[in-house]
């Protein structure tokens, strides 16, 4: 039986709430932020008496106040941020206030919550996880926003290893590859939302990509693998003696890892005979 209080972020569905069971499970006191009080009562009915479901709005300073004040002055053994959102679509057509919402989410929300809890986390010599993708080391097309958001995680993980290691703390980042969870439906009616906005004659411009696009994205989703594997990586970098600073998680994952050392556009062509799209010569 493990010790120890842990804060986990996106706690509602999907990795976060694989994540929120199994360190229950562990024996470890959940903090499970969630964005509905419905969403932790369901919570609750899953997990032992020590998990408790915070509200937590990880663009919300004053959300994000409240919920320090809510955890308490205790030792933190440990974060997972866990929040994001997944915003897709051709660089020239997403509106900028969903770039800017999928930036506030998925970068500015993992900094402001790690800032607010690192005094416990120092209190308690506490690890940090943060729950990137493949897509912050390697791009996809349509999907600038979320990728450009990955890409920062994966440099503010590597500066905040280095500034907390002075007191022995681990940070580390999980870098899974398509995983089975909501955010595909989110995703795609997010898009779907925005996309009947924009002008006939632009969005034809890409209608094929965006087709192809689909086609793979929802191939993609079938093939996903559950977030149990995920988990199994938290629960690594959260436990072990040696706990990794990269954790690639899939097989499309690490393939995709693999390619890095090739040449930029040999890579883009590959990548854009995968998805079925026609590259100009």
């Amino acid at each position: 039986m493990t010790t120890g209080n842990i804060v986990i972020t996106g706690a509602s569905t999907g990795i976060g709430q694989a994540c929120a069971l199994r360190l229950d499970g562990l024996g470890y006191r959940v903090f499970a932020g969630v964005r509905k009080p419905a969403d932790g009562e369901a919570l609750k009915k899953k997990c032992s008496d020590r998990l408790s479901p915070v509200m937590l709005d990880v663009t919300s300073e004053d959300s994000i106040g409240v919920a320090v004040r809510t955890v308490g002055d205790v030792p933190l053994a440990g974060l997972v941020n866990n929040a994001g959102i997944f915003v897709a679509g051709p660089l020239e057509l997403v509106p900028i206030a969903m770039w800017r919402k999928q930036l506030e989410v998925n970068v500015i929300g993992q900094v402001a919550v790690t800032q607010a809890f690192l005094p416990m986390l120092r209190a308690g010599r506490g690890r940090i996880v943060n729950i990137g993708s493949v897509a912050g080391r390697s791009a996809l097309p349509f999907s600038g926003p979320y990728c450009s958001s990955k890409f920062a995680l994966e440099g503010l993980t590597d500066s905040l290893r280095m500034e907390l290691r002075q007191w022995g703390m681990s940070v580390s980042i999980i870098e899974p590859g398509a995983i089975r969870t909501p955010i595909w439906d989110k995703s795609e009616a997010g898009a779907s939302e925005y996309l009947n906005d924009i002008p006939a004659h632009l969005l034809e411009l890409y209608r094929d990509g965006l087709d192809k696009l689909r086609a793979a994205a929802a191939q993609a989703g079938k093939d996903a693998i559950g977030p149990e594997e995920v988990v199994k990586a938290v629960e690594h970098a959260l436990t072990s003696a040696k706990p990794k600073t990269r954790y690639v998680v899939g097989s499309d994952a690490k393939l995709r890892m693999r390619l890095l050392h090739l040449p930029d556009r040999l890579l883009d062509s590959l990548i854009l005979k995968k998805l079925k799209m026609v590259r100009a010569e």
